[in-house]
């Protein structure tokens, strides 16, 4: 921005003020507390480190071949999935809190093993026991067959009282500050910069993995110089897999987010259709999908240097 010798003095603090507004604009936008600082997780990643802390826990006790049930989402932050087999207490906390790392779920919580029948906690602890205690409490205790619910709480999310910052005052009177240098510049045409408006740029659709690419919007997968035109359903499985590269996605996962808008689900369904897109994928040697005994699948993706 230039400000020509010739203003006037008030015109030039006129302009410095603008310049501090948006200055201050930028460091609340930047620097001031995140949106997301109350949502350490969400539902679809807790749904996937509980499956996971069950898949191991039934593993553990020689049982690799068992469906696992639904996750259960009772509220906002209470999620339970049910367990028909005896398991390891003492492997549970370790497991869980592995689980969660690994697909960044964030928080405290509270975990209680609850029996089926009468809702009664059996035993439970806190991740507190863990990080502070390094212990959790009943551990050594068996547990016998029967059913129980495993149901995680995570702790309400508290904000910290902020202190009343200097800088929303001081946009306030440089927001006024600008609207007068705003009104004087229409006046002086001669001393007018023209700023080209800046372009509204439509986020893409095109999603990047390995070597190929996906437009979501036209349903095209271009692997290499190949391009295949997909079905919606396929668009929608392809899309869910690439959104989440590495990670084991459980069948019944699957089913509900691709194919949730159907009355009727076969199970058979996302056999053929990770089949189908196998085949697309094949010429991508940067790229497999992995099927996870008794869980799900797994897209696979190689780091890939783009020049």
């Amino acid at each position: 921005m230039r400000v020509y010798s010739g203003l006037p003095t008030v015109f030039r603090l006129l302009i410095v003020s603008g310049i501090i507004l948006m200055i201050s604009l930028l460091f609340a936008r930047f620097v001031g507390p995140s949106s997301n600082a109350n949502q350490p997780y969400t539902p679809e990643k807790v749904n996937l480190a509980l499956r996971r802390t069950l898949h191991h826990l039934l593993r553990a006790a020689g049982d690799s071949t068992s469906r696992i049930p639904a996750v259960q989402q009772l509220d906002s932050k209470t999620y339970r999935v049910q367990i028909d087999h005896a398991f390891d207490y003492g492997r549970l906390p370790a497991l869980l809190q592995e689980s969660f790392r690994l697909h960044k779920v964030a928080g405290e919580y509270t975990v209680a093993v609850l029996d089926c029948a009468n809702g009664k906690v059996q035993v439970g602890y806190s991740v507190k026991d863990i990080l502070d205690h390094k212990s959790v409490p009943c551990v050594g205790r068996s547990i016998t067959s029967g059913c129980y619910l495993l149901q995680v709480t995570f702790d309400e999310a508290t904000e910290p009282a902020q202190p009343v910052p200097f800088w929303p005052v001081l946009s306030i009177g440089g927001m006024i500050v600008s609207l007068l240098v705003a009104g004087w510049h229409r006046k002086e045409r001669t001393s007018q910069l023209t700023e080209p408006a800046p372009s509204s740029t439509v986020p893409t659709s095109l999603l990047q993995f390995g070597r190929s690419s996906l437009d979501v919007n036209n349903q095209i997968l271009t692997t290499d110089t190949c391009q295949h035109n997909l079905t919606y359903r396929e668009t929608k499985l392809l899309r869910l897999l690439v959104n989440h590269p590495n990670q084991v996605l459980e069948r019944d996962l699957i089913l509900k987010l691709v194919w949730e808008d159907e009355g009727i689900i076969v199970g058979r369904s996302v056999d053929v259709f990770i089949s189908r897109l196998r085949k697309l994928l094949q010429s991508d040697s940067t790229i497999r999908i992995a099927a996870v005994h008794g869980v799900g699948y797994r897209l696979e993706v190689q780091e890939v240097v783009r020049n």
